[in-house]
């Protein structure tokens, strides 16, 4: 049978290869700003996770094999917040950190069980109205002062708590 999505492996191709070799990701942290270009509101994803716990995230994501990384994140927002999210991706864009998952926990504040991933990590502003899809439960806009907040850091999992404060860090908030 001929494969009609190119770049997705099978997934038994993908286990084997999450054990051998680092996944390339994505992590985009949503965010709302006013006129002056100053951040007004985070966006967090509430998901279920595979052992059932729920907890807050950012958009996050695989790159696949001949796709852009714009276009992995156009993707990735699209497919978690909806086609009236509007996301808005910079001419030139640069990623505000590289958080690099483990398998183990205790290497770096990133953990992701299943696989040893290097994510790419983007702050982008988002325009429209944001609604979940695909395995997200709800999707919160937060002021950038309860995104950093302990209770709303308690929520995350993975480091995503972190990424989100160094997003708003490298967009000049303080918290």
């Amino acid at each position: 049978m001929t494969d009609t999505s190119p770049g997705w492996l099978a997934p038994d191709t993908l286990e084997q290869a999450r054990a051998q070799m680092p996944i390339l990701y994505v992590d985009a942290v949503p965010v709302r700003v006013d006129d002056r270009g100053e951040v007004t509101a985070v966006g967090l994803l509430l998901r279920i996770g595979p052992d059932g716990t729920v907890s807050r995230a950012v958009v996050s994501g695989r790159v696949l094999h001949h796709e852009r990384v714009r276009d992995a994140l156009l993707r990735h927002l699209e497919k978690d917040l909806g086609p009236m999210a509007f996301p808005k991706i910079p001419a030139s864009p640069q990623p505000f950190t590289i958080a690099e998952y483990f398998p183990t926990q205790g290497i770096t504040p990133y953990h992701d069980p299943r696989q040893h991933a290097v994510s790419l990590a983007y702050a982008v502003p988002v325009t429209g109205e944001a609604a979940p899809r695909q395995d997200a439960l709800d999707f919160v806009w937060f002021t950038p002062q309860e995104a950093a907040s302990d209770a709303v850091q308690r929520e995350t999992t993975g480091g995503h708590g972190l990424l989100i404060k160094q997003a708003l860090a490298h967009l000049g908030c303080s918290f």
